[in-house]
């Protein structure tokens, strides 16, 4: 099933560049088996370069026509991504500066459970058998213990996309979130498949601050943009 009424857009952009993501990869980067992150995920602050990421975005946002600017905002509850929509809006500077920014717990980024803060190395060592779970079952249906499968997050991106159909109706909505909502937003108003969304998120790394669009048509939603970089600060 797909979504095929609502808003007269959605655009989602992805939180800028985080502690999070910069600790990620250096773990990575260094063979390590867990990511040195010292706050909770739902805490993680933007870096400097995130922060302009997040500004950069709001000054293009600025310089498209004026029918296209958004008239309703709704961010995860993420620090990095509250303080993304903050900062966009703000330097997008008018009538868009003065949107409220919306916050629903559905657009949260993935709850990992057991395997919250451990690189790949990090879960086999630790949890063997788990990471054998994994790859039986796959990217889309493996749900970690304590955690959520993709599929559990399509079940609370439904209800969301449903809501917003309800009361959002006729707006231009800005999103702001992460990088496996952006994702499985895709599964949800477009109706993929499974191995479909799967090849896309292993092909295509989802930059920070990068946008993915829809307008409204009367056959349903058109993606007009995927994983687009704007803005003037570097991805």
């Amino acid at each position: 099933m797909r979504l095929r009424r609502g808003p007269e857009a959605l655009w989602l952009v992805r939180h800028g560049e985080s502690e999070g993501n910069v600790l990620r990869e250096a773990a990575y980067r260094e063979s390590l088996q867990e990511i040195a992150l010292t706050t909770r995920d739902a805490d993680v602050p933007l870096t400097p370069r995130g922060e302009e990421q997040s500004r950069a975005f709001g000054r293009w946002l600025a310089a498209q026509p004026e029918h296209l600017w958004p008239t309703a905002v709704v961010s995860s509850p993420f620090v990095r991504a509250r303080e993304t929509a903050r900062l966009a809006l703000e330097a997008a500077g008018g009538p868009v500066a003065r949107l409220e920014v919306d916050v629903d717990e559905r657009l949260r980024d993935r709850e990992l459970g057991l395997l919250d803060g451990l690189t790949w190395r990090g879960i086999v060592a630790k949890y063997p058998e788990e990471a054998e779970r994994k790859r039986r079952l796959g990217k889309f249906l493996h749900r970690p213990p304590g955690g959520e499968s993709w599929a559990d997050i399509c079940l609370r991106l439904r209800s969301f996309y449903a809501d917003a159909a309800r009361d959002l109706t006729g707006e231009r909505v800005l999103l702001v979130a992460h990088d496996a909502v952006i994702h499985l937003t895709r599964v949800v108003v477009e109706g993929l498949a499974e191995d479909e969304a799967v090849r896309i998120s292993d092909e295509t790394p989802y930059g920070n601050a990068a946008l993915t669009s829809y307008e409204l048509e009367p056959g349903g939603y058109r993606l007009t943009g995927f994983n687009g970089a704007v803005g003037d600060a570097a991805r």
